[in-house]
């Protein structure tokens, strides 16, 4: 077990998000979180990397409780863990290199400049967008942010990484692309990848696990085949809905 949460309670004011949430991330492998729009996919990602914190429970990241460190060990924490997040959020005012250079700079100031352009260039190669580095992101297509997003999260040789809804509002082919890049990253890097998403089909193609997040809390996990046959009226209603 690399990842748990354990016991997580979370609310916004009177909406309540999490109320005894559990859940456990196996070293290696890739688990894809699913559930409906608001239910608090996205917020179990936040509280790992400590953009929230939970009202109540604990979040283990190999022995050591996330929920009670401070920024420092964040820090720590995030130099392992990496995110890509829902809309790429690139910095519109950076060229493509730069917004790839900007996390090597905050948590590897070790590196020389020669360095950082090397492993830019090597980390567009690896999403197959190599030589943009001068582009800007409002050049880009949705696709092509969401590959520059995921080339910047790997930049840092990240032991696990987060992917939030990395496949809202691409059309198929890129959706295709960006499912086959999750995959290829576990395998190229060896990293433990974490897929927050609705879209049914890209779940199927990149996890080897899926949890259905339902009622606050997991109601239900297993691999693909297992979660296809489950009698879980929650994963049932899920699954029916989306075929509809």
């Amino acid at each position: 077990m690399l990842i748990k949460w354990e016991g997580l309670w979370k609310a916004f004011g009177p909406k309540r998000i999490f109320e005894g949430l559990d859940l456990e991330i196996r070293r290696g492998e890739t688990l894809t979180i699913i559930g409906g729009s608001g239910s608090g996919k996205s917020v179990m990602l936040k509280c790992l990397i400590g953009l929230l914190y939970p009202d109540r429970g604990h979040i283990w990241f190999e022995g050591g409780d996330v929920t009670t460190y401070g920024e420092k060990e964040i820090r720590e924490v995030r130099k392992r863990v990496a995110m890509v997040f829902q809309g790429a959020a690139l910095f519109d005012s950076l060229t493509v290199g730069e917004n790839i250079a900007y996390p090597l700079r905050e948590h590897m100031r070790e590196l020389s400049e020669a360095d950082i352009t090397a492993r830019v260039a090597k980390n567009l190669k690896m999403v197959n967008l190599p030589g943009i580095e001068q582009m800007r992101p409002s050049d880009l297509s949705g696709g092509m942010r969401k590959r520059v997003g995921l080339a910047r999260a790997i930049a840092i040789e990240p032991e696990v990484i987060l992917y939030d809804e990395p496949t809202t509002g691409l059309d198929p082919i890129s959706t295709k692309v960006i499912d086959e890049l999750i995959v290829s990253m576990k395998h190229q890097l060896g990293c433990t990848s974490i897929v927050v998403t609705h879209d049914m089909d890209s779940a199927f193609r990149v996890s080897d696990r899926m949890a259905m997040l339902a009622k606050r809390k997991i109601v239900a996990s297993g691999t693909v085949e297992e979660m296809q046959a489950s009698t879980n009226p929650d994963v049932r209603a899920f699954f029916d809905a989306r075929k509809s």
